[in-house]
């Protein structure tokens, strides 16, 4: 895999030009001003994050979304809505129907990348601290902020690139299985979705529907189930508490830095600083992780390709090319792993959607989306084995014990729900 290069950048979007005495006069400014702003409030710097992502969309290209194109990914998210009411128990999760460029699908998404990369980028920042002998630290005094601000500053600018490269491919807001865009919102981006169908050599309407599916289906989970926004959010978290920072990849990073020479911040790469503990809990950790990712995308899957049935004449290559997608991840979504450690693939991504499948022909829509009342009544890494004996057993429970929450925000409870 390339090396993603640091995102130092002049306002155009290109690195330095070491031999242009002016350039480079602009290039010292701009990192002076970086230290002299002192470190950032967290352990990334996510102005400078956002500046790098900006400035490569930039450079690769932004196409801003037209009006024909908004019509088109409001109309194909009503129609998916109103497609999945046969097929899900759960009602509408949408609350307003956005169609995004890719510089607005970082800065809507940010928030959640804030909360899941801080801590990761916190212990690397931590460790290139104690880099520094203890009997440096106390001549250096409040200097040592620098270390800091420079360790904010490089896991910003890479990250950047990594949340750029990501920006370039995904099809809509909840596509890499994380409720990254604001409650309620389902948000297609047009520019990927038209680039990705022409890969596949299928119509676009057709891709775009079928993306709009899959959107209105992880708002209708993500929505009226209470817990699950929380639950996958933690197993995210739990597993990134367990990547260990590799000291030695960060000493021959830093080993590359010269402040006074700018293709020196090409050559720094922080692939392969966060590695995931090899301890029980770690494993045990992922497990959970990948189990909560795959049952959101299998039911996902398997929902939408009920509503979708024979009403999409291309559906079964549209499915798979979506199942493959998913559990290979694509280029920059193998980029992003690379640079935190995380990698967000439901990896039992077919057997998930067999149990869903089993659960459907064994205890009616009804009584499989009712599992998502609780996490205890979700299925085990166990039960992927046999699906129909999952789907068999006996739980007495019912749809309308879910609790769809309180107050004047919660969303209303179905009524009447049948199979």
């Amino acid at each position: 895999m390339p090396d993603i290069p640091f995102g130092f950048a002049l306002p155009g979007g290109q690195p330095p030009d070491p031999n242009d005495p002016q350039q480079l006069q602009q290039f010292m400014a701009q990192l002076q001003q970086m230290f002299a702003a002192g470190p950032a409030s967290g352990p990334v710097n996510w102005d400078l994050a956002r500046q790098v992502a900006a400035s490569q969309l930039g450079t690769a290209g932004d196409p801003a979304v037209t009006p024909y194109e908004r019509n088109a990914v409001e109309e194909a998210l009503r129609l998916a809505d109103l497609w999945l009411e046969p097929a899900s128990a759960l009602p509408s999760g949408i609350q307003s129907a956005a169609a995004w460029n890719r510089n607005e699908w970082i800065y809507k998404t940010l928030d959640v990348w804030k909360k899941l990369c801080d801590p990761v980028a916190g212990r690397m920042v931590g460790a290139m601290t104690d880099l520094v002998p203890p009997e440096a630290r106390a001549q250096l005094g409040p200097m040592q902020s620098m270390v800091a601000t420079l360790g904010g500053a490089l896991f910003g600018g890479q990250l950047g690139q990594a949340l750029g490269s990501l920006a370039a491919e995904v099809l809509s807001a909840g596509e890499i299985g994380l409720p990254l865009a604001p409650p309620g919102t389902a948000a297609l981006i047009p520019a990927n979705i038209t680039a990705y169908g022409r890969g596949l050599e299928l119509p676009e309407d057709e891709v775009r529907l079928y993306v709009a599916l899959r959107e209105a289906a992880h708002q209708r989970l993500f929505q009226h189930v209470p817990w699950l926004r929380g639950h996958v959010l933690s197993a995210v978290e739990i597993y990134a508490s367990g990547i260990t920072v590799n000291r030695e990849a960060i000493e021959e990073a830093m080993g590359r830095f010269d402040p006074m020479n700018p293709e020196s911040m090409q050559a720094m790469a922080l692939e392969g600083i966060f590695t995931p503990e090899d301890t029980p809990a770690q494993k045990a950790s992922l497990a959970r992780l990948e189990i909560a990712l795959a049952l959101v995308e299998g039911w996902v899957c398997h929902v939408v390709d009920s509503a979708a049935g024979e009403r999409l004449p291309n559906v079964a290559r549209l499915a798979e090319a979506f199942r493959r997608r998913r559990a290979a991840g694509g280029p920059a979504e193998q980029t992003f792993a690379a640079l935190v450690g995380l990698e967000l693939r439901p990896r039992r991504l077919r057997e998930a959607a067999a149990l869903w499948a089993a659960l459907t022909e064994h205890r009616g829509i009804a009584g499989r989306d009712a599992l998502w009342g609780h996490p205890d009544l979700l299925p085990s890494e166990d039960d992927f084995a046999d699906p129909a004996a999952f789907a068999r057993a006996q739980l007495d429970f019912d749809l309308g014990d879910i609790d769809f929450g309180d107050g004047p925000d919660a969303p209303e409870k179905p009524t009447n729900p049948t199979p």
